[in-house]
């Protein structure tokens, strides 16, 4: 029964959740920390090293999507100027960020209900 649920798509469904719940915690700290003199937004950054672990995979191992995991990079802007105190938080565009997160995170988490649904109704007509 275990195998069921051991499939590429509910691994990255999985993974993507895991992500996005990071993500928004990521987000939030900043959004926390705007008016702390000297401190410096932070990005998750998954999608290229999502490529990146791909590409590992295909090489390692012609079974890659079985072994599939999604990795992150956290990155710091260190690049942006902002406030004079050495912020560079904008709080707009990290909200902005925020939501469209939490829209992400919910879409994934519809998908895995929903695939968890399709599989129970298929148990029950059997």
């Amino acid at each position: 029964m275990a195998s069921l649920f051991d499939t590429t798509a509910f691994r990255i469904t999985e993974q993507g959740i895991n992500v996005m719940a990071r993500q928004n915690a990521i987000i939030a700290q900043n959004i926390v920390n705007a008016d702390t003199p000297g401190y410096k937004t932070k990005y998750l950054y998954f999608e290229g090293v999502l490529q990146e672990k791909i590409e590992e995979q295909k090489a390692k191992n012609p079974k890659y999507k079985k072994q599939l995991n999604i990795a992150t990079a956290l990155y710091t802007d260190t690049i942006t100027t902002g406030q004079a105190d050495g912020n560079n938080v904008d709080n707009d565009t990290q909200q902005a960020l925020f939501n469209k997160n939490s829209i992400h995170y919910a879409m994934l988490q519809n998908k895995f209900n929903s695939d968890i649904n399709i599989y129970r109704t298929s148990m029950r007509k059997t």
